[in-house]
C-alpha cells in the first residue's frame, strides 16, 4: 500500500516538472527565473525516477 503512494508522488512530480517547463519555455521573461525553474524542474523529475525505481523495485516482505 505504501508503494502506491510513493508511485503516486512520483507522478504528481512528473506532473510539477511538465508545468515547470512550460512556464519556464513559455511563458517567463525573465532569464533568471527561467533558469531557476528549468533547475527545479529537472530535479523534481529526477527524484520522481529515482522513486519510480523504488517503486519497481517491489515489496521486500512477502
Amino acid at each position: 500500500m505504501d508503494l502506491m503512494w510513493v508511485s503516486f508522488y512520483s507522478l504528481g512530480l512528473m506532473l510539477a516538472a511538465m508545468a515547470l517547463i512550460y512556464f519556464a519555455r513559455f511563458k517567463v521573461k525573465n532569464k533568471v527565473l527561467s533558469t531557476v525553474l528549468t533547475i527545479a524542474a529537472y530535479l523534481s523529475l529526477i527524484i520522481s525516477g529515482l522513486l519510480m525505481i523504488v517503486v519497481l523495485g517491489g515489496s521486500s516482505h512477502a
